[in-house]
């Protein structure tokens, strides 16, 4: 009766946590869509060489830090901005209500400028050779400036008419500090302080020098996604998803009886537990995404069946009922870790390397993929055993009564 029990306590659990998804809180409006469902832009910016500079890494990062920044002032929730290469530069902005805007203020050339409390401009980006954070023996953090050309004498006559007043650096319009004159700077080279963190400190000097770079970059993608589209992609992948699953549970149901019943149950579990961890992960959803998550489902089945497998087997020699089981899961445990590690391997790969979509199938395989090795081990394990424990089933659960005499 106890077992009997706590069967029951745990179809009621997931009953309720389905009444809840689906009724009282949809899990999808939880989970956060990517380019491919919610539709947006997608930019490859790709570095030219210009006279001044030679394309590079660096360059390349520092660019990427302007383009986070302007991309923020759009106010573009989960953005997805990365380096490809050494030249490449992917934008990829989901749910973005002005692609045009979006594109314009993306691509054109930073605007880095030093201004007088005046309003009047005392050095441009091509006035800054270089910027970079330091710490101060006090332990205070700082960003140091180095100047070049005219930008030395410049910098020099603003700050003796100015001393005790801020000089405003703006990126793009936008102010990102106005430190205060102490005192003539003529040396060429200059300290911004105040009470910086380490890393807000690195992040005004990445911004300093990426508005001075003197490399271009050029649109030479510019894709556009609808919200239709990407919706009804994003439908016909779950309508796919769902008859899959249904068809699966169908196939265990009718080829193992109350064991594929047990297995179906398991199966539940994990997609649930699969689409939480994504969502608590706050992890982007996409079409591959999906994908990952269907493949990681056949990898649970594919488990499932080895080990029921295996358990007839043992019962065909004439092994008992809970001895079969117990005996059937370890001789399947093996080849069941085998295939879900060497998945989850290649999907941490594919997380670690890739870009963008591949990004995001291979961390929905690796999480489907250990999730399901969880599921049907221990859950599947224990179900069938707590089963077995109410005395309700026996041995033809698994195989007939004429393979048993055999």
């Amino acid at each position: 009766m106890r077992a009997a029990a706590l069967l029951l306590a745990l179809l009621l659990a997931l009953g309720g946590a389905s009444y809840y998804f689906t009724a009282v809180k949809p899990i999808d409006d939880m989970m956060k869509k990517g380019l491919d469902i919610k539709g947006g832009v997608r930019l490859v910016l790709e570095g030219r060489d210009t006279p001044e500079a030679k394309v590079s890494k660096e360059t390349m990062e520092q660019a990427v830090k302007v383009i986070d920044f302007r991309v923020n002032k759009l106010g573009v929730s989960e953005p997805n901005i990365q380096l490809e290469g050494d030249n490449r530069i992917i934008v990829e902005l989901a749910d973005v209500a002005n692609t045009e805007e979006a594109r314009k203020t993306i691509g054109t050339t930073a605007q880095l400028m030093f201004v007088d409390p005046e309003g009047q401009l005392v050095l441009s980006g091509q006035d800054v050779a270089d910027a970079s954070a330091y710490q101060d023996p006090a332990g205070g953090f700082g960003v140091s400036l180095d100047l070049k050309g005219d930008g030395v004498k410049k910098f020099a006559e603003a700050t003796a008419k100015y001393i005790g007043q801020p000089i405003a650096i703006l990126l793009d319009e936008q102010v990102i500090s106005a430190p205060t004159v102490q005192g003539v700077i003529d040396s060429g080279n200059a300290s911004i302080t105040g009470n910086f963190t380490a890393e807000e400190a690195q992040r005004l000097a990445n911004l300093i020098k990426g508005g001075a770079l003197p490399i271009k970059l050029e649109i030479i993608e510019n894709r556009t996604v609808s919200a239709t589209l990407g919706q009804d992609s994003f439908n016909k992948s779950i309508k796919a998803g769902a008859i899959g699953a249904l068809l699966v549970a169908l196939f265990m149901i009718l080829r193992y009886k109350v064991p594929g019943l047990i297995a179906v149950f398991a199966l539940s579990v994990y997609l649930w537990l699969t689409v939480g961890s994504i969502v608590a992960m706050n992890a982007v959803l996409t079409l591959p995404g999906i994908a990952g998550i269907i493949l990681s489902l056949g990898m649970a089945v594919d488990a499932n069946v080895l080990i029921f497998e295996r358990i007839r087997e043992e019962l065909r020699k004439g092994t008992g009922l809970r001895t079969g089981i117990d005996a059937g899961f370890r001789n399947a445990f093996s080849a069941v870790i085998d295939s879900n590690v060497t998945t989850i391997l290649a999907a941490l790969i594919l997380y670690w390397l890739g870009t963008g979509p591949v990004k995001g199938f291979g961390l929905t395989l690796a999480v489907g993929v250990t999730i399901s090795l969880f599921t049907a081990i221990t859950l599947t394990r224990w179900l069938i055993k707590l089963v077995v424990a109410t005395g309700w089933v026996k041995k033809t659960i698994f195989v007939s009564e004429k393979e048993v005499s055999a």
